[in-house]
């Protein structure tokens, strides 16, 4: 996979051709009624959310350099004090908190037992500007913009570009991109093919073609926010949508570069990321406080309404990497008949996990991956209501071992 990962993404690409083609246009995933609440208020710079299962809410707190855990039986706790101002924090694949210090100038791993591991500080013998934002592929390799905000006082700038870079699952650091002027956001397309990022000062994002595991290429400009302001985090759904902090709220934008709405918010936000079990709800960090909203769905229109879906839909699957059984999930508008097959990313099938008359409702399969090789299959699902319509939906996932 690691060697061939641009090649299997292309011919998913081609398998995804053949197994089905979408005809639904792009919508907003603000459900009507979805409310933004405030659960935390006080803070003096909060950044970089991320959801730990087993664990809750983790975010940073950048002035206070604390990183704090929120959930919602005990609120706001301290986790982590100092955090030596942590600003990004993601999960690497064993499940350790990855973050860019900011006082340190450096990208470093919690262990399980808490301690810190720097992961890098410098590059080619020059400390770097001030790691800011940073995101885990599934190969292991983490990705960190370098902005040159605020150099800690009394300290000097050492690199003379702004970069983004790769650091491989080797410990080898090298430079994806060095001509940004304050590269900040960053994330990866659901299936990996695409990298973003945001340029701060200019609210503009752009994005490149991940060629394989350590290169890009073919960097153009994405989006760009129509309003004066400062992008910031952003982050991606499962089904490509772009959600990127700056001027005003939250900026929803589809996989084709298409403005699909905002969250308004009273305060400037500076970054967010899905949270709870089911991934349904969008933390979001801004001024002094912390915020959720409980969206449609990280992959769907307005999946938490059924009442609502007209079609059958497939959603995807959870967990997401997986290793070895996942769920797949589809709701059925009325009663019909249900075809569901996996397969490859040649194409091949490897696993007819339904077909049979199935009621209105939501519907639950577990597929256990039992000897299955690591990489990207797709589940398809053909289903026939009553009066003639058919559907074919499709949706990638991961296995990881």
């Amino acid at each position: 996979m690691k060697n061939n990962i641009f090649a299997l993404r292309m011919i998913m690409a081609c398998v995804w051709m053949i197994l089905f083609r979408s005809t639904s246009q792009s919508q907003s995933p603000i459900p009507p009624g979805a409310t933004l609440v405030k659960i935390a208020d006080g803070l003096k710079q909060p950044e970089g959310p991320v959801w730990k299962d087993g664990v809750g809410l983790l975010f940073s707190d950048i002035q206070a350099s604390i990183i704090y855990k929120w959930t919602p039986a005990d609120s706001l706790q301290v986790y982590l004090k100092p955090s030596d101002s942590s600003n990004g924090l993601t999960l690497d694949l064993q499940g350790r908190l990855i973050l860019t210090q900011m006082q340190q100038r450096r990208v470093s791993r919690q262990e399980d037992n808490g301690t810190i591991t720097p992961l890098t500080s410098s590059f080619r013998g020059k400390r770097y500007n001030r790691p800011n934002d940073v995101v885990v592929k599934s190969d292991g390799s983490i990705f960190f913009t370098d902005p040159d905000f605020n150099i800690p006082a009394g300290q000097s700038k050492e690199l003379s570009f702004k970069g983004v870079y790769r650091i491989s699952p080797q410990g080898n650091v090298q430079v994806v991109d060095s001509t940004f002027d304050k590269p900040n956001g960053i994330c990866f397309s659901p299936d990996e093919s695409k990298l973003y990022v945001n340029e701060s000062p200019q609210d503009k994002i752009y994005v490149w073609d991940v060629a394989n595991d350590s290169t890009v290429a073919n960097k153009r400009l994405f989006y760009t926010i129509p309003a004066s302001g400062y992008a910031d985090g952003m982050k991606v759904d499962s089904s490509g949508n772009l959600y990127c902090t700056g001027p005003g709220g939250v900026w929803i934008i589809s996989p084709s570069g298409t403005g699909l709405g905002k969250i308004v918010m009273p305060v400037t936000p500076s970054n967010c990321n899905w949270g709870d079990a089911d991934r349904k709800t969008l933390y979001i960090t801004g001024g002094s406080s912390l915020y959720k909203i409980r969206l449609a769905t990280p992959t769907s229109v307005q999946e938490n309404n059924p009442l609502l879906v007209s079609s059958f839909k497939l959603y995807t699957n959870y967990p997401n990497p997986f290793n070895p059984e996942t769920t797949i999930t589809f709701h059925a508008p009325v009663s019909g008949e249900v075809d569901l097959r996996v397969y490859d990313a040649l194409g091949k099938q490897v696993a007819l996990l339904m077909k049979e008359h199935v009621s209105a409702g939501e519907h639950q399969i577990r597929w256990l991956a039992k000897g299955m090789a690591s990489g990207i299959y797709i589940v398809r699902l053909t289903a026939s209501m009553a009066d003639g319509r058919k559907t074919v939906q499709a949706s990638s996932m991961l296995l990881l071992k």
